[in-house]
C-alpha cells in the first residue's frame, strides 16, 4: 500500500483483501515472504541494540534530573535512532524485494540484491543507507511515544496481585502503547518506503528527502 501513489497508479490496490488477492494470483503464496530474510537477519541485532541503549540512554539522563516521564521518551527517542542506524541497510534491501512484482523465484535472492543496490548506489544515501533520515524517525518516534507512553501509564495505573490480572493490565498498556506509536509515526514509514521503493518515473528520483517526500504525498494525495 504504501508504494503504490493514488488511484491512478497502475500497480494500486483496491482494499487490504484485493492486495492479498493480486499478490497470490500474480506471485503465488511465496510472494507473501518476499524480502523475509533482511528483517529475520537484522532482529537479533535490532533488539540487541534497542534495548541496551535504552538502558545506557536512560542511566545518562538520570543525571540530568528530568521527570521519569520525559526521561522515559526521551531515551526511547535515543534508542530509536539508534537502533535504525542498524536496521536501514536491511529495510533498503526488503523493500527492494517487497516491490518486486515477479513471481518469488524469478527474483533475486537477498544477497544478490544487496550486492545490486550497493553496486549501482554505493554505501551511502543513494544505496544501502537509502532512506535512512525517514528510518531515523519511523524508529525515533515510535520508540520516544511507545516507551514514554508505556511506563508512564503503567506506574499510574495499579500493580494487580492476581496474576491474570496483571498480565492483563500490562498486555493491555503494550497494546494500546504500540497502537498509539504506530498511528503517529506511520507517515515516516510511507516517507521510507517511497524513498527506497521504486520511482514513478526510471532514472529520475521524485521521493529524496523525508520531508520532502511527505510533503509531496500530502499535496498529491492528502
Amino acid at each position: 500500500f504504501q508504494i503504490q501513489r493514488g488511484k491512478t497508479d497502475p500497480t494500486s490496490y483496491k482494499s487490504l483483501g484485493d492486495c492479498f488477492r493480486t499478490i497470490f494470483q500474480r506471485e503465488g503464496l511465496l510472494g507473501f515472504y518476499k524480502g523475509i530474510l533482511p528483517p529475520v537477519l537484522a532482529e537479533t541485532p535490532k533488539r540487541a541494540v534497542k534495548f541496551f541503549t535504552f538502558e545506557q540512554y536512560k542511566k545518562l539522563l538520570g543525571y540530568a534530573s528530568l521527570p521519569p516521564g520525559l526521561a522515559f521518551a526521551v531515551a526511547g527517542l535515543g534508542c530509536g535512532l539508534t537502533e535504525a542506524v542498524v536496521v536501514n541497510p536491511f529495510e533498503v534491501v526488503k523493500v527492494t524485494l517487497q516491490a518486486n512484482q515477479n513471481a518469488f523465484t524469478e527474483q533475486p535472492s537477498s544477497f544478490v540484491q544487496a550486492q545490486q543496490i550497493i553496486k549501482t548506489g554505493g554505501l551511502g544515501f543513494q544505496g544501502l543507507n537509502k532512506g535512512l533520515t525517514a528510518t531515523l524517525g519511523r524508529h525515533g518516534v515510535f520508540n520516544m511515544v511507545y516507551f514514554g507512553f508505556y511506563f508512564n501509564v503503567k506506574n499510574i495505573l495499579p500493580v494487580n496481585k492476581d496474576p491474570n490480572l496483571e498480565f492483563l493490565r500490562k498486555f493491555g498498556i503494550g497494546l494500546v502503547s504500540g497502537t498509539i506509536a504506530s498511528i503517529i509515526n506511520i507517515p515516516f514509514d510511507v516517507a521510507k518506503s517511497r524513498i527506497q521503493g521504486p520511482q514513478p518515473v526510471p532514472g529520475e528520483i521524485k521521493y529524496r528527502t523525508c520531508f520532502k517526500t511527505m510533503a509531496t504525498v500530502y499535496k498529491e494525495e492528502g
